[in-house]
C-alpha cells in the first residue's frame, strides 16, 4: 500500500484539530491587557495542547519516513491515534474553562495517555507491516523516554484525585513531558541518515 495517503490524511486531521482548538479561544471582552490576562487558563491550555499536537505530528512524520510499506492494521492503528488526538480540542476547552480543575485535568491526562498508547501501537503495526526493513525497529529499540512519559501520564491522571494542589503538580508534569518531546526523536533521524549514507 502507498503510505502517501495516510500521511496526507493525518496531516489534514491534525490541521483541523489545531484549527478547532484555536477557534475555542474567545476574544477577550475588554480592550486592556488585564482582559487578556484573565483568559490565561484557556490560553495556557491551548499552548500545551498545541505543543502535544505538534509533537505527534513531528514524530508521526519521522516514523513514516522510516518505513516503506503499510497495511490494514497500520491504517486502523493510525485512525486509533487520530481518534484520541481529535478529542484534544474538546478537552482543552474543558480544562481551560474549568481553570485546570482536578476532574477535567485528570480526563485530559487520560487522553494524553491514550494518545501515547495509540502511538506505540501504531509504531508496532508499522514495524510488523515492513518486516523486511528493520530501520524503524532498530531506531526505536529501548524506548526509555516513551516509558517514562507513559508513567508520567499515569501519575498526572491520578494526582488530581488528591485535590487542586496535586492537580497543579499534574499540570506541571504534563507540561514537562510535552517540553521533553519538543526535539523530534533523533533515533529515527540517525537511522535514516545511516541508511542513506
Amino acid at each position: 500500500m502507498n503510505k502517501g495517503r495516510i500521511e496526507a490524511f493525518s496531516d489534514g486531521v491534525l490541521a483541523i484539530v489545531i484549527t478547532i482548538m484555536v477557534l475555542e479561544l474567545a476574544v477577550p471582552e475588554g480592550h486592556e491587557l488585564a482582559d487578556l490576562f484573565r483568559a490565561w487558563p484557556k490560553i495556557l491550555a491551548y499552548v500545551v495542547s498545541f505543543l502535544y499536537v505538534g509533537i505527534y505530528w513531528n514524530n508521526h512524520h519521522h516514523m513514516f519516513q522510516a518505513v516503506q510499506r503499510i497495511n490494514g492494521p497500520v491504517l486502523w492503528g493510525n485512525l486509533h491515534l487520530l481518534f484520541w488526538l481529535s478529542l484534544l480540542p474538546w478537552l482543552t476547552a474543558w480544562v481551560g474553562e474549568s481553570r485546570f480543575a482536578p476532574t477535567p485535568l485528570s480526563v485530559y491526562a487520560f487522553d494524553l495517555l491514550m494518545c501515547a498508547v495509540a502511538f506505540a501501537l501504531l509504531q508496532q503495526a508499522l514495524i510488523r507491516a515492513d518486516q523486511h526493513n528493520s530501520l524503524l525497529a532498530r531506531a526505536v529499540r529501548g524506548g526509555l523516554k516513551e516509558k517514562a512519559s507513559t508513567a508520567a501520564y499515569i501519575v498526572a491522571l491520578l494526582l488530581p484525585l488528591l485535590g487542586q494542589a496535586a492537580a497543579d503538580v499534574a499540570g506541571l508534569l504534563l507540561l514537562g513531558v510535552g517540553l521533553s518531546w519538543v526535539i523530534p526523536d533523533r533515533r529515527i533521524e540517525r537511522a535514516l541518515a545511516e541508511a542513506e549514507g
